[in-house]
């Protein structure tokens, strides 16, 4: 069964609908869980998580903007935007530990982040250049029918990744949960909030990953419909 242009467009609209509904729901949830207090910031929590897992060569730095929390493996440093890194909120102490489980991931060899991280040279170079291929291809499909396809190769790399990301983020949230349980950072009451926090922010790497195979999709069938 193949996807029609109709149906290709449809999926891609009600992507971008789930998007911005995702995203206001997960700025909604987390101004309500920076109102609920912790005795540590952010800051603290990470610095502790680090400490427990024996990790004692990345930094936690401070950023500006808001939800720009990664954890960059290049430079080792766990950065948190400035709401996170002093923010003795509930919603801080998640993002900080989902942060510093990406971590954890890199010094235990996670194959999924191992993967990740294999890929990231080759989706820089294709990012920079597939929409470039992609435009010519479409501008050229009668002239030169193969640069189009080789633009949808260099996109389903990123499309590749963007999946190959999903059980990282899902895994790192699994990993700051049991640690904040563990180590008591997190009581009974306030677990789940955290839990629904970091739900949230996996749902954005969900809807990009749809989003992205929606896309790939658009740009198969126009090649087909060229062949047609």
């Amino acid at each position: 069964m193949t996807l029609d242009n109709q149906s290709i467009w449809f999926l891609l609209i009600l992507v971008m609908a789930l998007s911005w509904l995702i995203q206001a729901r997960l700025k909604s949830r987390f101004a309500k869980y920076s109102e609920v207090p912790m005795l540590m910031s952010g800051a603290e929590v990470a610095s502790r998580m680090l400490q427990s897992h024996g990790i004692r060569d990345v930094k936690i730095v401070s950023i500006p903007g808001k939800l720009t929390d990664h954890y960059d493996p290049t430079t080792r440093t766990v950065n948190l935007s400035e709401d996170v890194y002093y923010g003795k909120s509930l919603a801080a102490a998640a993002v900080a530990a989902h942060e510093c489980g990406h971590v954890v991931q890199h010094a235990t060899g996670y194959a999924w982040l191992q993967m990740r991280s294999a890929l990231v040279p080759v989706v820089s170079f294709s990012s920079n250049i597939v929409s470039w291929v992609l435009l010519a291809g479409v501008l050229l499909i009668n002239a030169f029918p193969m640069l189009i396809w080789i633009g949808i190769g260099l996109f389903a790399l990123t499309t590749l990744f963007s999946f190959i990301t999903l059980p990282v983020e899902i895994n790192a949230s699994a990993r700051a949960v049991k640690w904040l349980e563990n180590e008591g950072v997190v009581s009974y009451e306030t677990r789940p909030m955290a839990v629904d926090a970091l739900k949230w922010a996996a749902l954005t790497y969900v809807v990009a990953a749809i989003g992205s195979l929606a896309t790939l999709l658009y740009y198969i069938a126009i090649a087909n419909g060229r062949r047609r």
